[in-house]
Parts: C-alpha cells; sequence; structure tokens
C-alpha cells in the first residue's frame, strides 16, 4: 500500500513543530474529509469527497463532526510509518527476529535498524516519530473539538472522547518504549509559542501517567466491553483493560523498582478484566491458523483490538501478504513476487521447537535460487477478491487473547505464583501442539536453551507473536539494558548475517532522537546517550 496515496491531506514530512503548526495554525487548515459510513461501523474506510478545506476553529459544529474526525484519527493508524502492517522496520527488524542483508538500498538507511547503527540523522525514523505524532495530533484535535459541540445522548461524547485517548495512549505507550524521555502534548497548540513551550524532552515517568490516565478514562467509559462483528476495530474496554495491563506490567519492569510489586499487581488486575471478557474457553478452541484466516476474521473471538483492511479495494486493502511473499511461492498471495519476501532470521528459525504448528503456518523455505531461504508466510490470503494485484483483507493484530494469556504468566511468574504462571504458559503450548511445560522442561535441549520459566515465557512469546511488531518491547521488558547486551552478543553471529552482533550496545535500549527534534533545542531536546 502507497501510504501517501491513503494520506494525501494529512502527511507532513519534518519536526514535531512543524507538525503541529500544519494542524494548529489558524492559518492552516484541516482537511475536510467524509466517510461512507453504516453507522459507526469501522469496517467502512475514509473517502476524501471534497479537495477543498475548513478552519480548524470552524469544523467542529454537529457530532457527527466529531465522529468524522474520530475516524480520522483511526484512519492515521494505517500508517506504515506509524504502527500498521508495514511498520516492522520499527520494531520488529530492530530484533532478533527478521532484518535484511539489503545494505545499499535507500543509502543504506533501512539497514541500520537491524545492524544497531542508526544515525540520528536516519530519515526513516524521522518519518516514524512524525508519524506518531501525526496520530496524537489529530486525537488532541478531537477530544478539543468534542467539547465544542451539542450531543443527542451524553454517553456519545464520553466514547467518542474514550476512543481518542486510547489511541492517544497507545501512540505514548509506543513512543515512550522507543525514545524514553519524549514531548507530551495533549491538547491542540495554537500560537508559535505555545509550540516552542512544549518543545521539550518529558519525563518518561510523567508520559506513562498521561497514559495510564487516558487509558483508565478508557476503561471507567460507557464503552461496550466487546465490539460486534460490524465494528471490528473500533475500541472496546477489554482492548482498555489489555493495553492498560500492558503498560502497568512495562512500568513495573523498566521503571523505578520501588513501585514494581504495586504496578504487577495493577497490571494483574487489568489482564485479568480483559482475560475474563474472553468469548471462548481456552485458547486451543481456536485453531492457530483461524486467527489470521481472512475468511473468519469478523467472528475472530481472540482479535481484540486491529486495524481493519479492505479485501479487494486498491485503496484500503492489506499488501502484506503479497510484499512478504518470496520468488516462486504461490502460499501468501496470488501476486507474483520477484524479490527474497519477508525476511526471517536463522535464530528465530532455530527456536521453533519440533512439532510446533506456529512454524509451518508462520514460516516456509523459498527453493529460488535468488531466496534459498525462510519467509514470512504468517499472513495470507489467496482469494480471488485479493487476485494478482494483492490487494488482500489481512487485518492488523495490535492486541490478541494469546498475548494477553502470556503477559498474565509473565505477571504472575514476577509475583511469585509459578503455577499459575505454567497453567497459562501451558494454554499456549496446548494449542501449538507441544508437550506441556512440566514435560517440555525435563527434555536436554529445551532445558539448556530455556533454563527458567521467565526464558521460557519469553520464548513462547516469540514464537506465538512472531512478525507482530512484540518481540523487541518484549526484549526491553525483560532485560536491563546491559543484559539485553549480554544477550544478543551471545547469539550467534552466523545467524544473522551482514548485522553485527558486536555493535550492540547500551544505547541502543532507546533510538535516538531524530536529528531535526534535535536541533529544535538541542538543550530541551537532549540527544539519548551513546549518540
Amino acid at each position: 500500500m502507497n501510504n501517501e496515496d491513503l494520506y494525501p491531506v494529512f502527511i507532513v514530512q519534518g519536526s514535531l513543530a512543524n507538525i503541529i503548526m500544519n494542524f494548529r495554525s489558524p492559518l492552516r487548515y484541516i482537511p475536510l474529509l467524509t466517510f461512507f459510513l453504516l453507522g459507526s461501523c469501522s469496517q467502512d474506510f475514509l473517502v476524501e469527497t471534497n479537495p477543498n478545506a475548513i478552519a480548524t476553529a470552524d469544523y467542529y459544529k454537529t457530532e457527527n463532526d466529531v465522529l468524522l474526525a474520530l475516524n480520522g484519527v483511526y484512519n492515521a493508524l494505517r500508517d506504515n510509518s506509524g504502527i500498521a502492517e508495514g511498520s516492522g522496520l520499527y520494531s520488529e527488524e530492530r530484533s532478533d527476529n527478521t532484518g535484511r542483508n539489503d545494505n545499499q538500498s535507500n543509502a543504506g538507511e533501512p539497514f541500520q535498524f537491524n545492524a544497531f547503527a542508526i544515525l540520528p540523522s536516519n530519515s526513516y525514523l524521522q518519518t516514524h516519530w512524525t508519524s506518531l505524532y501525526q496520530t496524537i495530533t489529530r486525537a488532541n484535535y478531537v477530544l478539543a473539538g468534542s467539547e465544542t459541540v451539542t450531543y443527542a445522548k451524553a454517553d456519545t461524547k464520553a466514547q467518542y472522547q474514550a476512543e481518542a485517548k486510547f489511541i492517544r495512549a497507545l501512540i505514548y505507550f509506543h513512543l515512550v518504549r522507543k525514545w524514553g524521555d519524549v514531548p507530551l502534548v495533549t491538547k491542540p497548540l495554537t500560537t508559535t509559542d505555545d509550540v516552542t513551550t512544549n518543545t521539550f524532552r518529558e519525563k518518561k515517568e510523567k508520559v506513562y501517567a498521561q497514559i495510564v490516565a487516558d487509558l483508565t478514562d478508557v476503561i471507567n467509559s460507557s464503552l461496550p466491553d466487546i465490539r460486534t462483528s460490524a465494528d471490528k476495530g473500533r475500541v472496546s474496554k477489554v482492548a482498555g483493560n489489555a493495553l492498560l495491563g500492558q503498560v502497568y506490567l512495562t512500568m513495573a519492569t523498566t521503571l523505578d523498582q520501588a513501585n514494581r510489586a504495586a504496578n504487577l499487581n495493577q497490571a494483574k488486575t487489568y489482564l485479568t478484566n480483559a482475560y475474563s471478557k474472553r468469548t471462548f474457553g481456552l485458547l486451543k478452541e481456536i485453531p492457530y491458523a483461524d486467527v489470521f484466516d481472512v475468511s473468519k476474521k469478523t467472528a475472530n473471538p481472540e482479535a481484540i483490538f486491529q486495524i481493519v483492511y479492505k479485501q479487494g479495494d486498491i485503496n484500503y486493502s492489506s499488501s502484506i501478504a503479497a510484499n512478504n511473499q518470496a520468488q516462486g511461492e504461490t502460499i501468501n498471495s496470488l501476486k507474483t513476487a520477484t524479490g527474497v519476501g519477508g525476511n526471517v532470521t536463522p535464530d528465530l528459525v532455530k527456536d521453533y521447537e519440533e512439532g510446533d504448528v506456529r512454524k509451518d503456518f508462520s514460516i516456509k523455505y523459498a527453493n529460488a535460487a535468488v531466496v534459498k531461504d525462510y519467509f514470512i508466510t504468517k499472513f495470507r490470503d489467496v482469494s480471488l477478491t485479493a487476485g494478482t494485484s494483492g490487494y488482500g483483507g489481512n487485518d492488523w493484530l495490535l492486541i490478541r487473547y494469546a498475548d494477553v494469556i502470556l503477559m498474565l504468566a509473565e505477571v504472575n511468574l514476577y509475583l511469585g505464583d509459578e503455577a499459575t504462571a505454567i497453567s497459562l504458559l501451558d494454554q499456549v503450548r496446548d494449542r501449538a501442539k507441544l508437550p506441556l511445560y512440566a514435560v517440555a522442561k525435563n527434555n536436554a535441549a529445551y532445558s539448556a536453551k530455556y533454563s527458567t520459566l521467565k526464558l521460557a515465557i519469553l520464548h513462547e512469546r516469540r514464537v506465538e507473536l512472531a512478525f507482530e511488531n512484540q518481540r523487541w518491547f518484549d526484549l526491553l521488558r525483560f532485560f536491563t539494558p546491559d543484559e539485553l547486551v549480554t544477550y544478543f552478543r551471545a547469539k550467534s553471529q552466523t545467524d544473522f548475517g551482514a548485522a553485527q552482533l558486536t555493535n550492540f550496545g547500551p544505547k541502543d535500549y532507546y533510538y535516538p532522537i531524530p536529528f531535526n527534534e534535535y536541533k529544535l533545542n538541542p538543550t530541551r531536546m537532549a540527544q539519548n546517550p551513546g549518540y
């Protein structure tokens, strides 16, 4: 998918100040965008119907205006430079799951991510930062604009605000984990002085506090616990609980350890709240392949929050199946592939246990002369509707129940309840047709690689959630910066191609602040150590 085609009026290159200025100045305009809507159905997509624009201050007149603007916030999630299906460069390729050996294309900038050689001047890094703050800016405008109109029902306003706050919290969660201290902007900025005042890195603890506040409002709102199939892709209370649980778990493991126990107990509460609302019994009731089956996605009981794509649509379809396909293969898409497909590191291939059904579903060896390697097959659409152009219908799952179950296992382990942790871990292993943990740990090969329950849970998360952009964040949560250096450098270099593991150091726990942001105020936008 071409993101510039999808968001022709919103994509802005440059610094955070420029992003904010382009949205907030009384001399600038927000585009007038309309939607084909069936009620508030999430599977209907943003369509530009008017090339004209209206001033921001004049836009919000009715509650429908708020809904249209809110749909624009959801639409921002579809940007592959942000957190959509094509955003693996910023997370998965930073981990040990994927990467690339091409260190020449695009001035070698994409290669810098998995080679741990990223520069503050990297244009992809700047674009990622820009995309994330664009989404936050949209959410801030909805929250401010929603206060200025009259609603037929008070709950409508509360629900719209809860949805905007969830998305703002989700994006700030990405920012704070990737950069640490970041600018915290929670309202439209309407003057140059406003922008200058807010151009500084707020302490990560305060950013987390804002994320918690937003998500607390979500779970206390009038949103439904679970969305209907017609409303898939919109925020629910279960999504709010699941994300808040993950936030508390991350705070417990990465922030001041004085609050560790309290944060772990909060994580357990909210993850349990999400888990208790599931509409199935044990995870094995949902075959692994069904979770990603495009023909079953509207009734997928494991999905908690996803970005919805429209099969067969030139603008709003998914391209992940076709983009991951290797030359000579047809498993993902009817579109003919000419490249090597979605990269898989040998390190990950070797981490799958014998008999794991997730391996055969998620990766495949391509025999074409130009490939001779594994490629990603987890996301497939070979339907006639997707066709030879590869206009797939895959939804991008941001939160699903297997993730929640494994986070609950992690939390219970840290709280000293190994029995519960193991029972949750076993749910995931059972669906994968693997021996339960009590049996597996007596296997010499398994116990040598995963000598502790903590490492066993980390391993299970890796193979269960591979290519879903969770792995890097798991590594940040499971290890301190020094431990992560040791973990990476203990791996075999031959399993990582051209990316040199010796490059990895404590500085790589965070990204560098993009140079365009740093130069705005070298003191208040100080660079992360080591860059």
